[in-house]
């Protein structure tokens, strides 16, 4: 299923921009294979496209290959401000993945940590930082009106969990929201999502913090510009179709990341 849509909110620790964006339902386009079963623990990933790494029905979307597991529904989406980000949607939980440039010598989640704690209460919120599935995570309260006092109760505040992962030269971020920031059950589907994802890195210089590209597989951009175009002919516009197939996004995503986002 293709469409696209426009964003009618856009919430990173307090702020909130309209942004236009397309989305892309890419679940239905691999089949969906059953999560790992039991008590048998998963590979720990994520992974290097250059290490050995578990076979896995992925969908392949530039530096992110991300598995598509059973229940859940990735979306691709394209926002005109703050590029592109992952969404995986299991139940009343998403899961939004990024992956950034990283130096060769150096980590990112520390500093960004950091950075995102001190963005959250500063605009009102509560941060608190822990141990998690994947190391040091940030388990933050999100105030719904930004500038209100910190430390104090905001009502309809959002609860999420920041989540990163340093790789060799890339940073993968997670942001965890709904059940899934607090209830483990809820986010353990989400969880085997990120510990299976290979992130590809490419050979091409790209400044630490960029992210890195994500585009469309061929087979969802042709689709999405075949609807496109469609669509055109029948409102009889004359124009060409937008190319949607491939987007390369450079923002500082660590100021103005899209972590939060309202889709109606």
């Amino acid at each position: 299923m293709f469409g696209r849509r426009r964003n009618a909110g856009d919430r990173d620790a307090g702020h909130r921009d309209a942004v236009a964006e397309t989305a892309v339902d890419l679940a239905a386009e691999a089949g969906a294979v059953e999560p790992f079963p039991g008590d048998e623990a998963p590979p720990a990933g994520p992974w290097d496209v250059t290490e050995p790494y578990p076979e896995a029905q992925r969908v392949d979307l530039g530096s992110l290959q991300v598995p598509v597991l059973a229940g859940t529904d990735i979306q691709l989406v394209f926002a005109e401000q703050h590029g592109a980000w992952v969404t995986v949607r299991h139940g009343l939980s998403e899961l939004q993945l990024q992956a950034f440039a990283a130096p060769k010598s150096d980590s990112l989640w520390d500093d960004v940590r950091t950075e995102i704690a001190a963005e959250v209460t500063g605009n009102g919120g509560m941060a608190t930082e822990r141990s998690g599935p994947f190391g040091a995570e940030l388990l933050a309260r999100i105030a719904a009106q930004p500038g209100q006092p910190a430390g104090q109760p905001q009502p309809g505040a959002q609860l999420v969990r920041f989540t990163g992962v340093d790789g060799p030269r890339w940073f993968l971020r997670g942001v965890f929201s709904g059940a899934a920031a607090d209830d483990p059950a809820a986010a353990a589907p989400l969880e085997a999502v990120m510990r299976d994802v290979v992130v590809v890195r490419g050979d091409h210089p790209v400044p630490p913090r960029d992210l890195l590209e994500l585009r469309l597989p061929p087979e969802a951009a042709a689709a999405l510009e075949e609807q496109a175009r469609a669509q055109q002919e029948q409102e009889g516009q004359a124009q060409e179709p937008q190319q949607v197939n491939r987007f390369t996004a450079q923002p500082n995503p660590f100021e103005r990341g899209p972590e939060f986002t309202e889709t109606r």
